[in-house]
């Protein structure tokens, strides 16, 4: 099954698609899939059924879970979503066929979400990282493969939000991830005359993050993630592989207790100016 999806918009306002594939590691995996689909179609509550994560970008292993996301209307979620949940659990502990897939590989359960399709960004303070705004429209519309739907709320979805949200608010969320990020940056060196090494290189990460983050809004794009598949989303996706050259050697410490940790931090400063202003 394929699933063609609008990514971002260039400068000169082509639309920027890929091609998503469902692609299953095992017979078990896909098994697994077709009893979801079977069970949550014959709710009437249920809107779609999204495969999501590695299955559905064709990456994944005997070892992977099957992510799943249940898409409910705003106003059945608030009142049937814990009843939908606690059906899920007991169909979800009691079948053979997803035991048989928890045998599969160390990870290959079912990690199955419920959704309304309000995506709203949430609280953030200065020391907890990028939020998942992006994060969760990226992977609930744009890398993901709807296995069934029940009605055009999906499409409505995806109508509203690809190939990216609105000018004013990608303004406002760049605005305010650099600034976030800037902070970090701003505290490594004085952690660093402290002698605070493991809180410094923490807020470097946290900076790191940020970095992705304003990266992919910058560039009208969402992520997949800022903690894994770095490489493919900035080779690929982003289609820069000249800046992914230049990211490991951010988080590469020689020299633990030393003013390294700061040089660094600088250097992460210099890309984010470079790579992520617009």
């Amino acid at each position: 099954m394929w699933s063609p999806v609008a990514l971002a918009v260039r400068e000169d306002g082509e639309a920027i698609s890929m091609q998503i594939r469902a692609a299953y590691p095992t017979v078990e995996h896909e098994r697994a899939a077709q009893a979801i689909v079977d069970f949550f179609a014959a709710r009437a509550e249920t809107e779609a059924i999204i495969l999501m994560g590695s299955c559905a970008r064709g990456k994944a292993v005997r070892d992977s879970c099957l992510d799943m996301l249940i898409l409910l209307r705003p106003e059945v979620f608030s009142q049937r979503k814990n009843a939908l949940a606690q059906q899920w659990e007991t169909f979800y502990s009691t079948t053979e066929m997803f035991r048989v897939l928890r045998q599969v590989g160390k990870y290959s359960h079912v990690d199955l979400d419920f959704i309304d399709g309000r995506f709203v960004p949430g609280p953030r303070d200065w020391t907890s990282g990028p939020d998942e705004f992006e994060l969760e429209i990226g992977n609930a519309l744009v890398y993901a493969v709807p296995l069934w739907q029940r009605s055009d709320y999906l499409d409505e979805l995806k109508a509203r939000w690809l190939p990216y949200y609105d000018e004013a608010l990608r303004q406002e969320r760049l605005a305010m991830v650099r600034r976030y990020c800037t902070n970090n940056l701003d505290h490594i060196p004085l952690y660093v005359e402290r002698g605070l090494y493991f809180q410094a290189f923490h807020r470097l990460y946290d900076a790191f993050r940020e970095f992705l983050q304003a990266l992919f809004i910058s560039h009208h794009i969402y992520p997949l993630d800022y903690n894994k598949w770095i490489r493919e989303q900035v080779e690929e996706i982003l289609g820069m592989p000249d800046l992914y050259q230049k990211l490991p050697g951010i988080l590469e410490i020689t020299h633990f207790e030393s003013r390294e940790i700061a040089q660094k931090a600088e250097n992460l400063g210099a890309l984010l100016k470079e790579y992520a202003s617009g």
